[in-house]
């Protein structure tokens, strides 16, 4: 028999589990995983950058960087080099395939494996199920020639109310949702024009 007064019932699971915590439902993380120092340098149509990339989690690396890419808005391609891991590569912009959906297509060659070959990424910014998970980056303009980008995600469950009446099932329950947000990446992002 139902304990809860009136027909009403709260559960936050709904195998029958008691109701967790509210700091189980909410969690929000603000410590990120990975650090991102990027210099870049604008010169004759071209954007030059070395980014100096921190991990922390799930172990302790640092990468390094060369990044080349055309300024114009048309712009195609960007090419890589990662000193530490010896590899090249050339990646072309991301091309919309959805509102949400993108393919980014490219060469890459290893000389530490004297290896080449083809790589393709499809990302978006709803991850997980396209339902439940948000990513997203945000940007904030300090000053001309500094800007700082956060990369941010969402997993979320959101609150459900339910009721009947005449059915022996309660006149209201409700499970309160979930989420679970974290601060995942912050970039710190240097650029130098010249006149």
């Amino acid at each position: 028999m139902d304990s809860a007064p009136s027909g009403l019932r709260m559960d936050s699971a709904p195998n029958g589990e008691e109701p967790t915590s509210w700091d189980e439902m909410y969690n929000i993380n603000l410590m990120p995983t990975e650090l991102f120092l990027k210099f870049r340098k604008e010169l004759e149509g071209f954007r030059i950058g070395l980014n100096m990339e921190f991990y922390n989690a799930p172990i302790n690396e640092c990468h390094g960087k060369l990044v080349l890419k055309p300024l114009s808005y048309e712009r195609k391609w960007k090419f890589i080099y990662e000193p530490l891991q010896h590899d090249v590569q050339l990646l072309s912009k991301k091309i919309p395939v959805t509102k949400f959906l993108n393919l980014q297509v490219g060469i890459d060659h290893s000389f530490k494996l004297r290896a080449t070959g083809w790589k393709w990424k499809l990302t978006t910014c709803l991850g997980g199920d396209g339902v439940s998970r948000i990513r997203n980056k945000t940007s904030l303009g300090v000053c001309p020639g500094v800007d700082f980008r956060f990369g941010w995600r969402a997993d979320y469950v959101l609150p459900e109310f339910t009721g009947a009446v005449g059915t022996g099932e309660p006149l209201f329950n409700m499970n309160s949702g979930r989420l679970q947000a974290s601060l995942d990446r912050v970039e710190a992002i240097l650029t130098h024009k010249t006149s």
